[in-house]
């Protein structure tokens, strides 16, 4: 990584936790077993359909920033956290900002200062307490 961290290298970490965790097989509980047989399918069901592409399951490397990052998240507010995880599950802001009863603009500067407060910490500083959300935003790039 470079010397120092900005909020477009946290958001592009979030968005890969996120794309990580999507990626992920389900959890099952132990013992799943389905009464149903495996379908079959013939050569005849398979005509003029598209081939089902799998994406790959992702690496150990990618599955370890997966967690370092979401361990990040405890670093902000509870609710700034949720709108972090949000974002970079790809959810609309209109969803966002309906879900924690306030506007689009508050959510922007609430999702903004999380990925200041994290970039704070992660280059080593304290976030000063009696400073403003937009001083804290404006100190990082």
């Amino acid at each position: 990584m470079a010397d120092e961290w900005t909020r477009a290298m946290v958001a592009d970490r979030l968005d890969l936790a996120a794309d990580v965790m999507r990626s992920m097989p389900p959890v099952r509980p132990r013992g799943y077993v389905s009464a149903w047989p495996e379908y079959v399918s013939t050569f005849a069901d398979q005509v003029e359909q598209e081939p089902r592409m799998k994406k790959p399951l992702p690496s150990p490397r990618m599955i370890t920033q997966a967690d370092e990052a979401m361990l990040w998240l405890r670093w902000v507010d509870k609710d700034i956290g949720e709108i972090l995880w949000a974002r970079a599950n790809r959810d609309a802001w209109k969803k966002i900002s309906w879900h924690h009863g306030i506007s689009r603009s508050a959510a922007n500067r609430r999702h903004e200062y999380g990925l200041a407060v994290i970039v704070w910490k992660l280059n080593g500083r304290t976030v000063p307490r009696k400073r403003s959300m937009e001083y804290v935003i404006e100190q990082t790039v």
